[in-house]
Formats: C-alpha cells, structure tokens, sequence
C-alpha cells in the first residue's frame, strides 16, 4: 500500500511537472513546423489580427488537450492506454510549438485564460479517468473528434492567401484524427448524447473567451 501510494505521488508530480512546462516554458517541436518552407504572404492587418485570434483559440486548445491528456493518464489503470496517452501529449505538444510561434509571427499573443483552462481541463480528465478506461478513452475520442470540427471552420474563415496558418492547421487535423482513431482502436466507449452536447458548449464558451482574450 505505501508503495501505491508512493507510486500516485509520483505521478502526480510528474504531471504538475508537465502543467508548469505547458504553461510556462517553450514548447518545441520534434518534427519541422509543416508551414516552414512556405512563404509568408502579404496579409491585411485585419486579416493577420483575423488569423492570431483563430491561432489563438487553436493554442488554447492545445493547452487544455495537454491538461486532458495528463488528468487521464494520471487516473488510468492500463500501461499501454497510458502509453498512447502520452504519445498524443507529445504531439499535441508540437502543435502547442507550430501555434505559438505562427502567433508571434503575425503580432499576436497567446491567450491570457490559458492557466485557468489548463485547471479545469486537467480536473476534467482525471474525472473522466476515474470512470474507468473505456469512458476515459470515449471522452478522448469525443474531444478530438470535436477539435477536428474547430479546425475544419477555422480553415474556412482563414484568408485564402494565408498558406502558413492553413499548412499548420491542415497537419493538426490530420494527427487529431489519428489520436480519435487510437482511442477507438484501444476500446473508447461511445458517450451519451447529453454528455457530447455539454462538451459542445463549454468549448463554444471556452473558443469565445480565446478569441478575445
């Protein structure tokens, strides 16, 4: 028992380790940003203030996916769900790279928000963790099937001309698409239809807070 307990300490830790890295250090990326041999195009001050804030929301939801990640793997019971937990971590890390600098790029800035949603995202997945791994993994399905909706209408609103942000946007769908199709191969249940709508709009108030702030 006191090895157990020595054991959640630990993980606990490690996890805090990685809220502090995800909100305070620069994030890298392993793999070259997908935008870096793509000219940056000549934008309108509106429409580079149109794509930070569109990048904006994007980084914020790599931080709360980062937070989500880490509460799961924090609470669940099987290694290798563990495992392909933090292989996502790691990617979404990336994507948390390619979004802060494509922001700084075009004069923005991160959002301001982004300690308090880390805090509630991470809660949120520890919750989800304690259900048990089918609901933890059903949950993580869910919040990347609807990532990837964000991303598909914020292609639509970017200016055409902006190839940098579009590229970004395009190979973060694709890994967000993958990690929804791990969750699923590893045995993700299917979540109430309520719980998919209550989903829905808290990320509809958290993208409407990013966008401003």
């Amino acid at each position: 028992m006191h090895m157990q307990n020595r054991s959640t300490v630990d993980k606990f830790i490690a996890e805090f380790d990685t809220g502090l890295r995800t909100l305070l250090a620069k994030p890298h990326s392993r793999r070259p940003h997908p935008d870096l041999d793509i000219a940056d195009a000549a934008l309108s001050a509106v429409e580079k203030k149109q794509a930070a804030a569109l990048m904006r929301i994007n980084h914020t939801g790599e931080v709360c996916a980062q937070a989500l990640y880490s509460g799961q793997a924090l609470t669940s019971k099987h290694a290798d769900i563990t495992t392909a937990l933090k292989q996502a971590a790691q990617e979404e890390t990336e994507h948390l790279a390619w979004c802060e600098t494509r922001i700084g790029q075009l004069g923005g800035r991160t959002s301001l928000l982004n300690p308090v949603f880390y805090a509630a995202s991470f809660t949120m997945g520890v919750i989800a963790g304690a259900f048990g791994d089918q609901w933890n993994l059903g949950f993580l399905a869910e919040t990347e099937k609807q990532v990837g909706a964000h991303l598909s209408s914020h292609l639509e609103k970017l200016p055409l001309a902006d190839q940098k942000t579009r590229a970004i946007i395009a190979q973060m769908q694709l890994d967000e698409a993958k990690h929804e199709d791990q969750a699923i191969a590893h045995g993700a249940a299917e979540l109430p239809t309520a719980a998919k709508f209550l989903m829905q709009k808290v990320s509809k108030l958290m993208t409407a807070a990013a966008y401003r702030l």
